[in-house]
């Protein structure tokens, strides 16, 4: 196959043109360094180790620029730089990053478990799905809510002072703040006892 064509494109990707059509866009840097010029042969094998560098460097890119933002988990990063290059470089680009300590799932895990329990008031089983579901491991992750969890009573009643104390006056404003504290993940029991509690209403 000959290089009729290297046109450039959005977002730094070249554009190839092989026997004079379209065939893939990459990397704009991989291509430079490839060293290839326009009536240049190349091979099948030659063009599919282009590609594979091609999506390394920009799965790397992608999640450096990730980083940035804010930290991430493993699994996290590589589910959103899975979304501009394959699954395979995203999970290489990702790997790498936790060897270099640019990605920690423990330290990451404690931090966004912290927030969770102190910011938003969560109970622990809310704090535990939210760890596993960003790909943090299930033991891990039992450990850090064990090692965290404040007192569910306490974190209820202070949600209640701090957030909810004008809506329990009906019926419906009581039922909202039910409702909005068992998606923080409280239980039933737990949510009556603390507004018996505090409302001093044992009829409740």
């Amino acid at each position: 196959m000959m290089l009729s064509a290297a046109e450039p494109r959005r977002k730094g990707l070249t554009a190839l043109f092989l026997d004079g059509e379209f065939a893939v866009s990459v990397d704009t840097e991989t291509f430079v360094l490839s060293g290839l010029k326009l009536g240049a042969e190349l091979t099948d094998e030659q063009l599919h180790e282009l590609i594979l560098k091609s999506d390394a460097r920009r799965a790397q890119e992608k999640a450096l620029y990730l980083l940035e933002y804010r930290a991430h988990s493993r699994k996290e990063l590589a589910d959103k730089v899975a979304r501009v290059v394959p699954r395979e470089a995203a999970e290489q680009a990702a790997r790498h990053l936790e060897e270099l300590g640019m990605v920690n799932d423990e330290e990451y895990a404690q931090n966004l478990a912290a927030q969770m329990f102190r910011r938003k008031g969560c109970a622990a089983s809310r704090v535990r799905w939210e760890l596993e579901k960003k790909g943090i491991d299930r033991a891990l992750a039992e450990r850090i809510v064990e090692e965290n969890a404040p007192d569910p009573a306490q974190s209820i009643r202070c949600l209640l002072e701090r957030k909810y104390a004008r809506s329990l006056g009906d019926e419906k404003g009581r039922r909202r703040t039910v409702a909005a504290l068992q998606r923080l993940g409280y239980h039933w029991d737990e949510i009556r006892s603390a507004l018996r509690e505090f409302m001093n209403e044992d009829d409740f």
